[in-house]
């Protein structure tokens, strides 16, 4: 009882204004702790030249992203014009900035994992793993936890970049860790899902998922909610330390790639059946399925009563998260495989073309 109530407990307490990680924060929810306004509008657009896989953080008035010209951007928010450039020296894929006590950081495809200034851009220190990270990193407790595609989970301190310790998979560990309560849980290409101690690394548990999985677990009321390269989505009991249930859409058997947002009941993903998916989160049953025109590995953001996703049909869509039924799309004209931030009033998503789009609402 004690972890679904405290769960509960720090959905409550979570940062109003910023979107400092991946996903928004170390559970992985995907979910802002404020509405945006009713209409939205393109606010600016910033071209960064070269493709954009990494998903935008916001913190402080600036927006974070890393692109795959081996940069670590930092833009600001209200105006859209550029404060700094990091280079990183390989391409950013996939992994997304964290921004923690002053200080972003970032993974490259060289297996390079950089701590950066967050005022100025200049290079604290970094940390060599021994494969290319696509994995983003999450901070907690003075730690930065990251996973590489040499199968190892990594945890190295937050001021100094020194190793604290390891733990090895069987698989490249592509997913990005989601963390509560002193335990990291990571859904791994080897068909595992591990609860790691953070203070230590210890394995707590591990439970088998029976398939691939490149997506982030996302942790809610004792749960993790994650999709898998099998064709569904699975809900796993921290407590019970098993599965749950299983999801699988009765007729578009195609893998989950995006990663879950969850708010209330309401679990929400994307598939490269071409399609977002709202489930029950007690009994994974579909509430609602709504179909965009290409592939969706976008994770979504939900934000009040809508759902914002990505399509790789290059639009991004705004969805009633009661209904499904969509309430606005934008136009970006090119595939959207980054995943939406949200934070202080504003959205900030990137594409596939190397554009950085921020949303508002009037008079912002």
């Amino acid at each position: 009882m004690r972890l679904v109530a405290t769960f509960a407990l720090c959905a409550l307490t979570a940062a109003p204004q910023d979107w400092p990680q991946f996903r928004g924060n170390p559970q992985l929810t995907g979910v802002a702790a404020q509405s945006l306004p009713d209409e939205l509008k393109p606010l600016w657009t910033y071209e960064a030249g070269d493709a954009i896989e990494s998903s935008p953080a916001i913190s402080g008035g600036a927006v974070y992203v890393g692109a795959s010209a081996g940069e670590l951007l930092a833009l600001d928010l209200a105006t859209g014009k550029l404060r700094w450039k990091y280079k990183t020296g390989e391409p950013v894929g996939e992994s997304s900035p964290a921004v923690s006590e002053g200080m972003v950081f970032i993974a490259d495809l060289g297996g390079v994992l950089h701590a950066v200034n967050a005022a100025d851009g200049a290079g604290a220190w970094t940390f060599k793993a021994r494969s290319e990270i696509k994995s983003s990193p999450v901070v907690v407790d003075g730690k930065v936890l990251v996973g590489s595609y040499d199968q190892v989970l990594y945890a190295v301190s937050a001021k100094t970049g020194k190793l604290a310790w390891t733990v090895e998979t069987a698989g490249p560990v592509h997913a990005t860790p989601a963390v509560f309560e002193g335990i990291a849980y990571i859904a791994g290409c080897d068909e595992n899902f591990r609860a790691i101690r953070v203070a230590d690394g210890k394995e707590l548990f591990t439970v088998s998922s029976g398939a691939y999985t490149g997506a982030s677990p996302a942790l809610a009321g004792g749960k993790a909610y994650f999709g898998t390269f099998d064709n569904q989505v699975l809900a796993v009991d921290l407590v019970a330390r098993k599965i749950l249930w299983r999801y699988e859409h009765p007729t578009r058997k195609f893998p989950f790639y995006s990663s879950a947002a969850i708010s209330g009941d309401r679990v929400v993903v994307g598939g490269r059946d071409k399609m977002i998916h709202c489930l029950n989160a007690a009994t994974g049953k579909a509430n609602w399925t709504f179909t965009t025109q290409a592939r969706v590995d976008s994770s979504p953001a939900i934000a009040g009563n809508r759902v914002y996703v990505g399509s790789n049909d290059g639009r991004l869509y705004v969805l009633d998260l009661a209904s499904g039924k969509k309430v606005w799309e934008f136009a970006a004209g090119a595939d959207l495989p980054s995943s939406p931030a949200i934070g202080e009033g504003r959205l900030v998503i990137a594409s596939s073309d190397g554009a950085v789009y921020c949303l508002g609402g009037r008079g912002l």
